[in-house]
């Protein structure tokens, strides 16, 4: 049993909760509004604030940091990837941590390349920066410290794409523009996964990339989408100056650690949102 705290309760992060729970792991899950009624220890803070932190333990064997900026803006991006994260190692500098990152940082390649754990991850726009730089530091303060980082996220209570199938998007199909996805589960599994293998022992990457095994074109995954709505197929964008390149993310170091995705493509994944009751809600 291992002591463990989950910084950012969110969806993953409360899910994973229950699941450490059940394994027998002690978990503390730190959120600044914690659900009045859990069976997670909650401690109620705000990473920003030294003196929210002022009472939490600090002998966490491990520690998740999976946090969500409050906005898509510079200001909110800095309060947790800069001051938050700063405030958190500075607490807990003896505790090992997993940060959850984004495949962001890779910013976007020529022709639509494999990236891995090893391609450059210079990105762009100030939002991945500021992730790429969290990534940098917290892997600085701790050898054994990992980051994770996630491609697209969907799952129950995640139904953009399903959304944007309904309405007859106008898609790149020419030339291709890949969308890398991981299920919700599998972010979970992944998380879970990993500090299995740290409990354990084994020696690890400091970094590893979280994808599915299937980075698939969007139109071939709209259009397959849209028949199984019984919607409108897209309309092919007539594409320019602005066509958008990409990449396509490879899930190997992982892979080749054990791990077995419960949703290798987005036909495995997306199959099981597409029950009527649960268009329904997407609907809502």
């Amino acid at each position: 049993m291992a002591k463990i705290l989950i910084v950012g309760c969110g969806a993953i992060g409360s899910e994973l909760a229950g699941v450490l729970t059940a394994q027998g792991h002690q978990v503390t899950g730190l959120k600044r509004k914690p659900p009045a009624l859990d069976r997670i220890n909650y401690v109620t803070a705000d990473i920003t604030s030294p003196a929210d932190l002022a009472n939490l333990d600090t002998d966490f064997t491990q520690a998740f940091f999976i946090v969500s900026p409050d906005q898509r803006n510079e200001q909110s991006y800095r309060a947790v990837y800069e001051t938050g994260l700063t405030n958190l190692l500075a607490k807990l500098p003896q505790s090992r941590w997993i940060m959850v990152s984004s495949t962001s940082v890779y910013g976007q390649s020529p022709h639509g390349e494999w990236v891995d754990e090893d391609s450059a991850a210079q990105p762009e726009n100030i939002t991945s920066q500021l992730i790429r730089q969290a990534e940098q530091r917290l892997m600085a303060s701790n050898p054994d410290n990992i980051v994770l980082r996630f491609s697209g996220i969907y799952g129950p209570g995640r139904g953009y794409l399903l959304r944007q199938a309904m309405q007859a998007p106008v898609i790149q199909q020419t030339p291709a523009y890949f969308t890398n996805r991981i299920h919700q589960r599998d972010c979970v599994g992944v998380l879970a996964f990993l500090l299995e293998r740290c409990l354990a022992g084994h020696a690890l990457a400091q970094c590893y990339l979280a994808s599915d095994d299937d980075p698939a074109p969007m139109w071939e995954v709209m259009t397959w989408l849209a028949e199984r709505l019984g919607c409108l197929p897209p309309t092919a964008k007539n594409v320019g100056e602005d066509v958008r390149i990409n990449k396509r993310c490879s899930n190997a170091r992982l892979k080749a650690l054990g791990y077995r995705f419960h949703y290798p493509s987005y036909q495995d994944g997306y199959l099981e949102l597409l029950h009527p009751q649960k268009i329904m809600r997407i609907n809502d």
